[in-house]
């Protein structure tokens, strides 16, 4: 029985649990559970950024580096940073000596200003206290002219929304409770954790977050009727 006397977790520190157990299985098993849907949004996040010219790109929230790997792909060099030394440990397996990986907060970024030609990061905002904060200090790290692009799970909107909320809070609990590796938690996290953020932090909201973090030309699109949306912008 949990002791109530105790303080909850953060966000931050939420998410470094519930992360922790899923690094093994984390690339096939969120194919798997977004319908081989996951890997199109994170190829099409990667497809903002300009073609690689050896440019350096921060991979923020990488993982255990699907979203890295699609830019060495293209032609970026590569820096990846979580917050999770877990799945951090998956990524170095991945990569070897290719990308730098550093365990760190993206609230608290240990690079200097303007250090980096673009920015990536997924699934990021929901998992810390003062995302509009968060979103400033990810903006700070980029050179005028770079591109800051971001992939988050979304609300689909009209037909689809009764379709997702039967997925999200019946079917995808259920095919994750006979998975290893904590993935009974994530499947039963994941709907509550979408739909407060999507409440909490209307489309609008967001927008100003990133236009106060001085980023221009920001741009959305929304993915497989809205179960995914990417949202991008250049460092003014």
């Amino acid at each position: 029985m949990p002791d109530r006397s105790l303080p909850a977790p953060s966000r931050t520190e939420h998410a470094r649990e519930l992360f922790a157990p899923l690094g093994p299985s984390y690339d096939r098993v969120g194919a798997a559970l977004s319908f081989g849907q996951d890997p199109l949004w994170r190829r099409f996040l990667v497809s903002r950024l300009p073609r690689g010219r050896g440019e350096h790109v921060l991979d923020v929230a990488t993982g255990t580096g699907l979203v890295a790997a699609l830019l060495l792909e293209r032609g970026f060099r590569v820096t990846g940073l979580d917050q999770s030394p877990e799945m951090l440990a998956i990524a170095r397996r991945r990569f070897g000596e290719r990308v730098p990986l550093v365990e760190a907060s993206a609230e608290a970024l240990p690079f200097e200003g303007e250090s980096f030609d673009h920015l990536t990061f997924t699934y990021l905002l929901r998992y810390v206290e003062n995302p509009g904060a968060t979103l400033a200090e990810l903006a700070r790290v980029v050179r005028p002219g770079g591109v800051v692009a971001s992939l988050e799970f979304g609300l689909p909107r009209g037909p689809a929304r009764p379709l997702w909320d039967l997925y999200a809070g019946l079917g995808l609990p259920l095919a994750a409770r006979v998975l290893p590796n904590g993935w009974s938690e994530a499947g039963s996290f994941l709907r509550g954790s979408i739909c407060r953020f999507w409440e909490e932090h209307p489309l609008e909201r967001q927008l100003e977050w990133w236009r106060a973090a001085g980023v221009s030309g920001v741009e959305v699109r929304r993915l497989s009727l809205g179960a995914a949306v990417v949202i991008w912008g250049t460092r003014a």
